[in-house]
């Protein structure tokens, strides 16, 4: 139990758990301590402090903007309006806070504002779906699309769309890359032919990425009923995200092992048996650990395609709170920073686990 622990424990990247666990079933009582003070008491300490700088700095900046605020209603409208501004930000009135940098603790109450808007709009989708269920029904027999709900998505389904985009743009890239870099990898001439157009497409912005594929995607698909702005993200995704694999596998066959290749000439193995049974296990390390780059930037770049593709994701999401410019707006994009932040955390755990079992180092980076 204890070792299924541990293991768990650093695989989520929670290692500085480890001395904890140790220390309480009696192993090594002094190290352990000393370690779990180290690794977690630490770490925590910077976390406190964190939210205790955060708090000072929104603080700092609140009060800053209230002062402009009442000596800007002083010099326009005189001392009684300045008297009535005061109050009112005293007050807690919404009307007229100052929208700065929201403290902690509004950030906190955005999270959960976002969390109950999700339970709403999940039950407006339940209600309407069972509402519907009887004519779907006569419509499917009927050979025709269902009906399916048009309402505003909630900021769980933005975040579902996102990762939806980006596990199709990251298996676009897979499917792109590796068989690419498997053919460089194997030819010397290809390799330094083909070298100066991935080192000129790998440095491009996503927005020329997007701009690109949306050119082409608007005149090969004419078909209304297609979501575009999601073929548009992912493929755009894809493109941005695709180098580091492409690289990778390249490098990862060229330096296949000899000897290996010695072995399958003996063998007389062909070129199929070749690439699947010598060529890639060897190369698959290093492939993986291109698509552990992959899969980071593409969550990285995500957030701008989606909000210039249109698409009802992060980025929307992002973006409509920015252009609202309610007073709890700016906490709701704080809110959307550290989800962007934990699923990438997550996505980069999840590749470094399968990078490992690929890899003859299995030490956690």
């Amino acid at each position: 139990m204890k070792n299924k622990s541990i293991k768990t424990i650093r695989f989520l990247g929670l290692g500085f758990l480890e001395p904890l666990i140790r220390l309480f079933s009696g192993e090594e009582p002094a190290r352990n301590g000393k370690l779990f003070i180290k690794k977690a008491l630490l770490p925590l300490f910077s976390i406190v402090l964190f939210i205790g700088l955060w708090h000072i700095g929104a603080t700092a900046l609140y009060n800053s903007e209230a002062d402009v605020r009442i000596e800007k209603a002083r010099e326009e409208q005189g001392e009684a309006a300045a008297t009535a501004m005061e109050a009112c930000i005293a007050s807690g009135d919404v009307y007229c806070q100052p929208n700065t940098l929201p403290s902690p603790t509004k950030v906190y109450q955005a999270y959960l504002a976002l969390w109950q808007d999700h339970l709403a709009i999940a039950e407006k989708k339940s209600d309407f779906e069972a509402r519907v269920s009887e004519t779907n029904a006569q419509r499917e027999a009927q050979g025709l699309a269902p009906i399916t709900y048009t309402g505003r998505p909630s900021f769980l389904d933005q975040v579902g769309t996102s990762l939806k985009t980006v596990a199709a743009g990251c298996l676009l890239a897979m499917l792109v890359a590796v068989p690419i870099g498997i053919i460089m990898g194997l030819s010397n001439s290809l390799r330094t032919s083909f070298n100066w157009l991935i080192q000129i497409f790998k440095p491009v912005s996503p927005v020329v990425w997007l701009l690109l594929v949306f050119m082409i995607v608007k005149t090969v698909i004419t078909d209304p009923g297609m979501d575009k702005s999601f073929i548009i993200s992912f493929i755009s995704v894809g493109l941005c995200a695709m180098w580091a694999t492409l690289v990778n596998t390249s490098m990862g066959v060229a330096t296949v092992d000899k000897d290996y290749i010695n072995v399958a000439k003996v063998l007389k193995l062909n070129i199929a048996q070749n690439i699947f049974k010598i060529i890639l296990p060897a190369s698959l390390p290093l492939i993986f650990t291109g698509l552990r780059i992959t899969v980071s930037v593409a969550w990285m770049v995500l957030i701008a395609i989606e909000l210039l593709a249109q698409s009802p994701g992060l980025g929307s999401f992002v973006w409509e709170e920015f252009q609202n410019g309610a007073n709890d707006s700016n906490a709701k994009i704080i809110v959307a920073m550290f989800i962007i932040g934990l699923i990438g955390f997550l996505l980069d755990r999840i590749m470094l686990s399968v990078q490992n079992l690929m890899s003859f180092n299995k030490g956690i980076a």
